[in-house]
Formats: C-alpha cells, sequence, structure tokens
C-alpha cells in the first residue's frame, strides 16, 4: 500500500488541478497536486514538500476532505485529499503539463485519474448539495 496525500486548494468558487506529464503512468490524466509521503514524513510535512516540488508555493495544510484507497494495476494507493490553502508563492508548472482552475460544474470537462472519482463525487455533492 502507497500512502499518498494530495491537496484540494481553493480560490474563490474555483479549486486547482494538475495534468500529469504524458511521459508518467497516468500521463495526461488530471489529479490533485501531491504525491508519496516518505518515510519519517508526517502526511501534512509530505503535501507541504511535494507542493514547493510540483508548484513552488508553499500550501497551508488543513483538515483532511477524505480518505480513498484505490487498486490501479501496478499500485495500490491510499489517497489522503487535505483542504489546503496556498500561503505563499503563485503556482509554477515544475511537474505538470499544466495547471488549471476550475469550478466543481466543470469537473465533467476533464479526464481524471480513477483514484480521484469518488472524490470528485463528493466535492459536487459539497457544492450543489
Amino acid at each position: 500500500m502507497t500512502e499518498v496525500v494530495a491537496a484540494l486548494i481553493w480560490e474563490g468558487e474555483k479549486f486547482m488541478i494538475c495534468q500529469r506529464p504524458a511521459h508518467k503512468a497516468r500521463g495526461l490524466l488530471w489529479e490533485f497536486v501531491g504525491g508519496k509521503v516518505e518515510p519519517g514524513e508526517t502526511k501534512p510535512q509530505a503535501l507541504i514538500r511535494e507542493c514547493r516540488e510540483e508548484l513552488a508555493v508553499t500550501v497551508a495544510v488543513g483538515d483532511i476532505f477524505m480518505e480513498v484507497v484505490h487498486e490501479y494495476p501496478d499500485l495500490t494507493v491510499q489517497l489522503t485529499l487535505f483542504n489546503a490553502t496556498i500561503a505563499q508563492g503563485v503556482p509554477q508548472k515544475l511537474e505538470h503539463n499544466d495547471i488549471r482552475w476550475i469550478t466543481p460544474r466543470e469537473i465533467p470537462c476533464y479526464d481524471f485519474c480513477p483514484a480521484d472519482e469518488e472524490i470528485l463525487k463528493r466535492i459536487i455533492e459539497v457544492c450543489h448539495g
């Protein structure tokens, strides 16, 4: 089981999604910024590091929005999605092919990683429920 953390970063009505590089597994699919938790790190520490590495921003990590376990053919991930805000910096595409800010209504227009499907349903429910 691979421990993964990701950030749900809101700016007003929109939240940030990132497009995976073409050469990586699940290339060009959209996802939330984040990555693997390294040995010795807490989940919030891992998220802060990943956001620095991938976006060149410092995030303030909030509470957990949702946790999911997803089995890919090549690995099983336990994904913890945290609410987060950008404390410092402007997002840069250091790792990703693209970065977008979208509203929950726009979710169906993008192809997301399968592990994110349940999370996206929950975002739609929370925002339109």
